[in-house]
Formats: structure tokens, C-alpha cells, sequence
């Protein structure tokens, strides 16, 4: 009888072990026999998590190296037969994606309310035409430029701060705009006033409305850098127009004016189809003047016609940005700075959830004039698509102006069903033009900006993975939401 030599059996088989195993996740790189069982380890146990299976910890092991290779080989044999990965897989695999080990510390980051990761800023110099639209944005947006992202995301944001800032006095004037960018500085409040006048029982009816029926409120503001770093990265110096979208009755009253009006010129020919026409609640909130303030077409120009004196000699650029109602009036207000400032540099309009706001002759004239548009788009968004189904001239030329439409079924995140408000949500649309690569790639797996604002206004439309993640993971942690502010969408 022969006994075999038991040693020199385990150091080969040891030896051919490690020579040949790979992981199975990647089969063409070899791993070593660690990192391969520690990798499988992991990524078993977070598969557990998403189906909510339970199986035998695999985490005792022997001091000898063959033992634990053979504990480990079976306990993953039996817990994938008893996941059946064969028949869930094409349903789990973006769940487990994001579940794996290399992007649970991502997630945590972008779930914590302590962390905010921003895209760095690059040097702009030498293509901020291009970022501004001088190209109307070629080859910008389908694959969407890193440069330009970064750019539209700081164009919401300053957005966002006028919605805070209205927020923060509703009933009266913001004493302070906290801007996102610390090189830039407010110059002026801006107003709209509605031509609307509710009828006196309403006030009898619900006298705790107040700033809801105020003709004249906040709008926004205009912002200028005065950073002469950032300056010198942007290549210019940089004056922003923000304007937030719908708040108050009376501007909801004008939305739902759609009829179009002619645009002032200085022959008008009422008779003229082809004339330049505007949607009516749009024009009346630009144009209206109150007892006690100039209307805000007034109060605009008349600033920035002072900034352009001030900083004449200088390289300016003139951003108008805006959401929803914002993104309507930003286009009528781009059109008559161009019209009415003199030497007014390049005008550009970053619009987010923008109406439709005119006819076709009305954006010759935006183009004749040099104005340039980009219109941030989702596609779920019904909002983009009004007025314009009940206007003269219908599918106006506004459609044929450079767009970045995106999906919010390519978010991971939200729910593909989200609902009206969700789709028209400013932070929702910043979300997903952190995440935008291009119409046919899915969600940018290295996408920066947190989730938390999300959560905070849109939970019912995140998905329940990340919703109770998100809550595991701030449990312990004390609350506050005092300073969350509604959405604004709502």
C-alpha cells in the first residue's frame, strides 16, 4: 500500500490554483487568489442586499490556504445556484452595478449631506465663443462637452439662487442672494409686474394669501464677476442675468395667456402675418410697469446699460438664464437688451424648461439680432412643448434652435415613471445634465453632483434602492430641514 505524500500534493495543487485562476468578473486579467475571493466575497454579499436573500458567512477562515479555498469555492457554488444569477441577471444588472464594492463609497459621497463634489473649472479662455454659442454649439452637445456642462450646471445654480432668495422674502425684497459662485456679485434686484388683477373676493375669500395675489414681485437679479482670477480663466468679464420660473397666482394667470402679440417696432404694420409676435402673459410680466417701480424691460436694460459704460474696455459677455416662466422672459429680455443697449457684447440664453414663447418671425429676429439660444430639454417635460401647440405659425422656428434634450429614464436614480412635477424640477434637470454624455450612452458613471437635493424635494420620485440607502446611511445623524426650501417646481 502505497500512503501519498500529502505535502507535496497541497503545494501543487496550491501552485496550480493560483496559476490559473481568474476572476470572474473580468476573465482576461488574472487576479491573485485574495483579491479574487475577497472580490466574489463582496460582491456576493452586496447581491444579498438587492434580493434580500440571506446565505452562510463565508468570513471564518483556516490558516491553511487549501482549506480556504475550498470553503470559499463552495459556499459560492451554493449561493449562486440558489440566486439563479441566470435567469435575474438582465434584470439586476444595473442594481448591481451600482451596488458593487468600486461604487458604494461613490454613492455614500454623493448621499451625504456633508459632500459636494463639483466638475473642476478649466481655463476658458480661448473657446468661451464656442462654450457661448458662435458656433450655435456644433459639435457640443451630442457628445456634450465636458467645458459646457460644467457651464450649464453654474448657469442652474445661479438660477436656484434666485429661487432661494425669493423663498427667503416672498412678500418683500431679498436682503442677500447667496450666489453660487463667490466671484460674482449681485447689481441689481429685478421685478415683474402682471397686468392681471385678481377679483376682490378672493382677497375676502383667503386673506392669508399676501405675496400669492401681489401684482409686482421678485424676479431676479444681475450678477457681474468681479474676481479678476476668474476673469482671467473665463476670458472675459462675465454679466448674468437669473430669473426664476412661476410663483405667484397672478403669474400663473398670465401663463395661461397664450395668445401672441406683436412685438413694438418701429413701423408696425398690425396688418403684417409675418411680423414678430410674442406670447401675451409672457410679454405683459416683461413690459408692465406698477405705480411705484419701472417694469422690469425697464429696470433691466437701463442696468445693464450702466454695467457696459462701466467696464467699457473691457472683453464682456452677457448670459441670460432662467427656468420655466424664467426661461420665457429670459428670451424676451435677450432680444431687447440687443435691441436697446448700445455696444451690447454677445448675448447668450441658457434656458432650462423653457415654454415656447413666440413665432418663427420672432426667432429670425432673435437670430438676425445675434442672440444665441441653447434650450435645456426634457423630453418628459410637457412643459417645453407648450404654448407653442396654440400659437399662429405653429411649430414655431424656436424648435429648430440649438437643444440639449435629455431622458430621465436614463437616470439610475429616478424613477422612470416620476411624475409632472419631478419632470420640470430644476434640480432634477441639473441632475441629469451632470449625468448627460450622449444620447446613446448611458448615465456618466462619474457624475458629481450630490443626490441630496434631490432626495430633499423629489423623494417620492428617487428609487426605493437609494431612498432607503439614503436614510441607512444619515440614520444616526440629526436632521434639519429648516433651511430645505420647496422645490421649484411647486
Amino acid at each position: 500500500i502505497l500512503t501519498p505524500n500529502t505535502d507535496l500534493f497541497h503545494t501543487q495543487r496550491k501552485l496550480f490554483t493560483c496559476s490559473t485562476i481568474t476572476s470572474t468578473l473580468i476573465p482576461t486579467k488574472p487576479l491573485s487568489v485574495s483579491t479574487a475571493r475577497k472580490t466574489n466575497r463582496e460582491h456576493l454579499r452586496n447581491l444579498e442586499n438587492v434580493l434580500k436573500t440571506s446565505s452562510t458567512s463565508t468570513d471564518n477562515h483556516d490558516n491553511n490556504v487549501s482549506s480556504r479555498q475550498v470553503k470559499t469555492t463552495t459556499s459560492t457554488s451554493t449561493l449562486l445556484g440558489g440566486l439563479s444569477l441566470a435567469r435575474i441577471w438582465p434584470h439586476m444588472k444595473a442594481a448591481v452595478d451600482e451596488m458593487s464594492p468600486r461604487n458604494l463609497k461613490r454613492l455614500q459621497r454623493l448621499l451625504s449631506k456633508s459632500s459636494e463634489e463639483r466638475s473642476p473649472k478649466n481655463k476658458l479662455g480661448s473657446n468661451w465663443r464656442e462654450l457661448h454659442g458662435s458656433n450655435n454649439w456644433a459639435g457640443l452637445l451630442d457628445p456634450l462637452d465636458e467645458n459646457l456642462r460644467r457651464e450649464l450646471v453654474r448657469y442652474g445654480e445661479f438660477v436656484q439662487a434666485s429661487y432661494h432668495a425669493f423663498h427667503s422674502d416672498p412678500e418683500g425684497s431679498p436682503r442677500d442672494i447667496a450666489l453660487p459662485d463667490g466671484s460674482f456679485k449681485a447689481t441689481k434686484s429685478l421685478y415683474a409686474t402682471s397686468s392681471v388683477r385678481l377679483p376682490k373676493w378672493i382677497d375676502d375669500v383667503a386673506p392669508d394669501l399676501r405675496w400669492m395675489t401681489k401684482p409686482t414681485s421678485w424676479v431676479g437679479y444681475v450678477a457681474v464677476c468681479d474676481d479678476p482670477r476668474e476673469i482671467r480663466r473665463m476670458g472675459r468679464r462675465e454679466i448674468v442675468i437669473a430669473l426664476r420660473g412661476t410663483a405667484t397666482l397672478l403669474e400663473w394667470s398670465e401663463n395661461f395667456r397664450p395668445n401672441l402679440v406683436s412685438m413694438p417696432e418701429p413701423k408696425p404694420d398690425p396688418s403684417d402675418p409675418t411680423r414678430p409676435k410674442v406670447e401675451c402673459g409672457f410679454n405683459s410680466l416683461y413690459t408692465t410697469a406698477s405705480q411705484h417701480a419701472p417694469s422690469l424691460a425697464e429696470s433691466l436694460v437701463g442696468e445693464i446699460c450702466r454695467l457696459v459704460d462701466l467696464y467699457a474696455g473691457e472683453e464682456l459677455s452677457i448670459s441670460v438664464t432662467g427656468h420655466s416662466l424664467g426661461a420665457a422672459i429670459a428670451l424676451l429680455a435677450a432680444d431687447d437688451i440687443a435691441e436697446r443697449v448700445p455696444n451690447a457684447p454677445p448675448v447668450s440664453v441658457f434656458s432650462f424648461g423653457g415654454p415656447r414663447v413666440g413665432n418663427r418671425e420672432f426667432a429670425d429676429r432673435l437670430v438676425s439680432k445675434g442672440v444665441k439660444v441653447l434650450r435645456v430639454v426634457n423630453s418628459q417635460d410637457v412643459v417645453t412643448k407648450v404654448p407653442g401647440i396654440f400659437s399662429d405659425n405653429d411649430n414655431n422656428k424656436q424648435g429648430q434652435n440649438p437643444e440639449l434634450r435629455l431622458d430621465m429614464k436614463m437616470s439610475p436614480y429616478l424613477k422612470p415613471n416620476a411624475d409632472v412635477a419631478c419632470c420640470h424640477d430644476l434640480e432634477a434637470y441639473l441632475h441629469l445634465v451632470d449625468g448627460f454624455l450622449a444620447s446613446n450612452c448611458p448615465f456618466r458613471a462619474n457624475a458629481k453632483r450630490s443626490l441630496r437635493k434631490l432626495l430633499d424635494e423629489q423623494r417620492s420620485n428617487v428609487k426605493v434602492l437609494y431612498t432607503g440607502k439614503s436614510l441607512r446611511l444619515n440614520r444616526d445623524s440629526i436632521v434639519d430641514n429648516g433651511d430645505v426650501l420647496p422645490s421649484p417646481s411647486s
